[in-house]
């Protein structure tokens, strides 16, 4: 730890277009050390309140929807399970500059990381079908099979997920992002919030990181930008917020998996149509 403390204490002062030395001497070393980093004052405040101004205009228009969950037991209230409303956007829509230049720095870390993540190449971020009028989804979606994780579907073109818990003690329980083999190796989240206290507004992201006798706490301060291993390597849940927490999500796939993942839906898809077929005959 103390060693990834020298190296976060180095990249601080560092201006955000050396974005490859923050990736190779701080992302990397410490997703491969303790599973998590984070970067604060990552946009700067100018910067910063574009994107939080826009994510509040979505919120107070009514953009946002109520998180989904995979798989939800009969008995349970959604809103124990999940808290969030959500909204997906791929930050060239109208008014999102700042959205989509934030994204690009984001992408830009990802891509310096590529090939140096172990086993995982990073080769995309996160997506969802396309949507037409009316918030139609144009094209297909891959059903998530587990309970309590985000319903990631493969298309067309790259999203991330602006999310907002509402403040009335809501929160995400304990789950893993990608249990399952998705795709997904790294969750990154940028966070949005003024003035938090987490000692009165709650809202904290916790890991528990696999086979360690400690938990990280993250508050979900303004500014900062949070990378996690996605997979079984990190469960985490969001604790209940007592006041609007704000955050946005991509996720970054590993090449090979996701790829494989895409096998195994076309053949479950091709085998339900031969079943209906046969059905019908």
């Amino acid at each position: 730890m103390a060693s990834r403390a020298l190296v976060w204490h180095a990249c601080r002062g560092l201006p955000i277009s050396d974005l490859e030395k923050i990736a190779l001497d701080y992302i990397v070393p410490c997703l491969h050390d303790i599973g998590f980093c984070y970067l604060d004052n990552f946009l700067g405040e100018v910067v910063g309140d574009c994107v939080l101004e826009r994510v509040k205009q979505m919120h107070y228009s009514g953009e946002l929807q109520d998180g989904q969950l995979a798989g939800q037991r009969h008995g349970i209230a959604r809103r124990h399970l999940r808290g969030d409303q959500i909204k997906w956007i791929g930050g060239t829509e109208e008014g999102c500059e700042a959205i989509n230049f934030l994204l690009s720095l984001i992408d830009r870390l990802g891509m310096y990381c590529g090939t140096r993540l172990g086993n995982y190449y990073v080769k995309e971020r996160s997506k969802v079908g396309q949507r037409g009028q009316k918030g139609k989804t144009d094209s297909k979606m891959v059903p998530v099979m587990t309970c309590y994780k985000q319903q990631v579907p493969f298309s067309l073109d790259l999203h991330a997920m602006v999310a907002c818990y509402p403040g009335n003690g809501t929160g995400y329980v304990r789950h893993v992002d990608n249990p399952n083999g998705d795709g997904r190796c790294i969750t990154c989240i940028y966070y949005l919030n003024k003035n938090w206290d987490s000692k009165l507004h709650g809202g904290i992201l916790r890991i528990f990181p696999e086979g360690k006798s400690y938990v990280a706490d993250v508050e979900p301060i303004f500014d900062r930008l949070l990378f996690f291993w996605s997979d079984r390597r990190n469960p985490h849940e969001v604790q209940p917020s007592y006041a609007t927490r704000y955050a946005m999500t991509v996720w970054y796939f590993d090449a090979e998996e996701r790829a494989e993942a895409k096998k195994k839906f076309r053949n479950l898809t091709d085998a339900g149509k031969r079943e209906a077929t046969l059905n019908e005959d």
